[in-house]
């Protein structure tokens, strides 16, 4: 009895799998131990940063933006939790740091803990009414949440800017030394700094007993009933995570931008993100590391060639990849060194 005792807490991510002897222990180990292929996206970012020191505005967007797809991967990816209102959380961090910075209050990292916080309250609230639903229900409920959003920053025109978005942001010198120049060199390091951390949060999230469960909800949520996992509760925890962490990204984007706009709450940069996701792997932790600046660097490429119709190559790219690279680049990866074994 002690024994499927301890496997069914095992499961359902309610211990630490120390109790079952140093076999376990070697193995919980080796999941959080970091391997080399983890250092290539902050080298490459790091290059990125000597190589083309032009392009650094638009590099702190992208790593900005690797955030926010990341968020959308924890819920999607591995709790299995189908959304198209990931903007309402985004956009509310946006405007957090965003009306702070227009009101007096420009200290940067301070409103980005303000940020998580309101998007991480808007993701609980919404998520105790609309989790409990499942399938086209759920995925309706979280686009409604990001519609009710935008239209109440669209009519509080006096707070927000409404059409015109919010402007006359003051963000500070981050830690009253590091000014954020015209060339976006504070804001490469200040998007990969936090970027870095919050990664390290995620990644110790999935690899934790309580990423294992989410797991286990995604694969076969009556299983994880039948064993007591309290699934409701996981999954309303996951995603109030991923409400804070997009609610930091937005904020990211509004405090290296100066404007926040109403597009931030729209169901275009929703689909977006997730377009972004699919290109990089769901559920792969690294997807939008790989999706992101594919996905940016393209669009910044077909627009400057071809301005009007560049969404049509984007189209065409997403088919190509859909029929011959199911499961994104990192599954074609896989696929391919499978095959050369």
């Amino acid at each position: 009895m002690a024994t499927a005792r301890i496997v069914r807490a095992r499961v359902a991510g309610a211990v630490a799998p120390t109790t079952e002897g140093p076999a376990a222990i070697e193995r919980f180990a080796r999941r959080h131990r970091f391997r080399v292929y983890e250092a290539v996206p902050w080298l490459g970012a790091i290059a990125a940063y000597l190589m083309f020191p032009g392009y650094l505005p638009l590099a702190a967007q992208i790593l900005a933006t690797i955030l926010f797809a990341l968020s959308a991967d924890l819920v999607l990816g591995y709790a299995g939790i189908v959304t198209l209102g990931q903007a309402a959380f985004f956009g509310t961090g946006a405007y957090t740091a965003g009306i702070l910075a227009a009101h007096g209050w420009g200290e940067p990292v301070s409103g980005l803990l303000a940020a998580a916080a309101a998007a991480a309250a808007v993701g609980f609230l919404s998520g105790v009414v609309i989790l409990r639903s499942r399938g086209l229900t759920l995925l309706m409920q979280t686009l409604v949440v990001a519609a009710l959003l935008l239209e109440a920053a669209n009519k509080a025109s006096a707070i927000t800017g409404g059409d015109d978005g919010l402007q006359g942001m003051q963000v500070w010198p981050i830690f009253g030394h590091f000014d954020f120049d015209l060339y976006g060199r504070t804001s490469f390091f200040y998007c990969f700094a936090i970027l870095f951390l919050c990664w390290l949060l995620v990644r110790r999230l999935v690899h934790s007993p309580f990423g294992r469960s989410l797991t286990g909800i995604r694969e076969n949520v009556g299983r994880m009933h039948a064993i007591g996992t309290p699934v409701f509760g996981r999954r309303l925890t996951v995603y109030t995570i991923s409400a804070a962490l997009a609610g930091i990204s937005g904020a990211l984007i509004a405090q290296t931008t100066g404007l926040v706009a109403l597009d931030s709450l729209s169901l275009e940069r929703s689909g977006t993100v997730l377009i972004m996701l699919i290109i990089g792997g769901v559920g792969r932790l690294y997807g939008a590391f790989i999706g992101v600046p594919l996905y940016m660097i393209a669009q910044d490429r077909f627009s400057s060639i071809e301005p009007v119709y560049w969404y049509f190559w984007i189209g065409l790219s997403m088919v190509l990849l859909v029929t011959f690279a199911r499961g994104g680049v990192l599954g074609l990866c896989d696929r391919l060194r499978i095959r050369s074994r």
